[in-house]
């Protein structure tokens, strides 16, 4: 996830992906942030989105706001469950 080039009100970020130079289209997307040990999981995040590699884009203001939900856990919606993996290098011959 990559902070775009230019902010605008609303969407208006970056026509181009940084990485594979395709066009991106203005998405809600779902975002899973990290805060300390925490994991939050923040629906429906404006972002700009690489319609080929995938490549997420948020605008600063975007990203303030989601460090300030994820901090406050004031607007928790819902709770799920996770499976946690633990991955063994002695596996991946």
């Amino acid at each position: 996830m990559k902070i775009g080039k230019r902010e605008g009100k609303g969407l208006d970020m970056l026509d181009k992906c940084y990485f594979c130079k395709a066009d991106v289209d203005q998405q809600l997307v779902t975002i899973d942030y990290r805060w300390g040990d925490t994991l939050v999981i923040i629906k429906d995040v404006p972002a700009a989105v690489c319609q080929q590699c995938g490549e997420k884009y948020l605008s600063s203001s975007v990203y303030k706001e989601l460090e300030r939900l994820a901090k406050s856990k004031n607007h928790i919606m819902d709770k799920m469950t996770v499976d946690v993996l633990v991955f063994e290098e002695s596996s991946a011959v």
